[in-house]
């Protein structure tokens, strides 16, 4: 599958690149961001995959989360999507910043207008990895995920629902019960149906947690004490039925820390060092 390089930046000895490519699953062109350290010149590397927010792009977490530096020391590739696709004009994807252009949720819809495009849980899951496995010194053997908000409900699912695909999931501020909140609610519902008939259970981490059945897994959840969509995300709804299924759970409260980029800055070195402990 064709790439076309957009951009590549040198940075803390390897490069930050970002690439399009015409999307079989999506139908339409995607842009995802690479950052590729200097260790993969000469040997396949760890990946690892981070999936953004609502209203973000690939760009946001290039220019704000401050990964290339620890991504560099640790050898790993990082890999950040775009959130959904773009450049369809569907009526409605643009009438507002939580559904739609910017919300794809990463799951597969299927309702009309939306099932023939909106599958970002496919595009991810498979065309992504694809993607960096074929073109870029890759190790596909090793590799985890990450992600903040709707992308870190994205990381959760995608790693609860494919057991030992990913050696590792961490989440910053995740939206971990998304069928009991406004948000998750109004993205289902026009994606999926109506509750009753839209299998919404199979794409909320909270309720897949409880049928979990794989290899020992671990979720990593960091929450700012002080975020504004704290009602949204409901992570005791997650670590309280962890407590329960087996799967464990690393919940860190951090003190005063919103739901920004300022909080990922602070803590993606942590996040990458405890993924790199699974991908070594």
């Amino acid at each position: 599958m064709a790439l076309t390089e957009v951009s590549s930046n040198k940075s803390f000895g390897g490069f930050q690149k970002v690439y399009s490519h015409e999307s079989k699953v999506l139908g339409c062109v995607m842009k995802f961001g690479i950052y590729i350290p200097p260790q993969a010149e000469d040997k396949k590397v760890p990946v690892i995959y981070w999936l953004s927010g609502l209203t973000c792009s690939e760009s946001n977490f290039i220019e704000k989360a401050g990964a290339q530096k620890y991504a560099s020391e640790h050898g790993i590739i990082i890999v950040n999507p775009d959130t959904s696709p773009r450049g369809l004009n569907i009526p409605g994807d643009s009438d507002s910043w939580d559904f739609g252009v910017g919300a794809g949720f990463y799951l597969n819809a299927t309702q009309e207008l939306w099932k023939n495009n909106y599958k970002m849980y496919d595009y991810i899951s498979k065309e992504v990895l694809d993607l960096v496995n074929s073109n870029f010194n890759a190790d596909p053997t090793k590799q985890s995920i990450t992600g903040h908000s709707m992308g870190g409900h994205g990381a959760l699912i995608l790693a609860l629902k494919n057991p030992g695909l990913f050696k590792s999931v961490s989440a910053f501020a995740p939206i971990c019960n998304p069928i009991v909140c406004p948000w998750g609610i109004k993205a289902f519902t026009g994606y999926l149906g109506p509750k009753e008939t839209g299998n919404w259970e199979d794409w909320d981490a909270t309720e897949l947690v409880k049928k979990y059945n794989g290899p020992p897994l671990e979720l990593f959840i960091d929450q700012g004490t002080s975020d504004q969509f704290l009602s949204q995300l409901n992570p005791d709804n997650l670590v309280e039925v962890c407590k329960t299924s087996g799967v464990r759970v690393i919940y860190k409260q951090r003190d005063g820390y919103n739901h920004s980029y300022f909080f990922i800055a602070s803590f993606i070195g942590e996040h990458i060092e405890y993924h790199a402990k699974y991908l070594k």
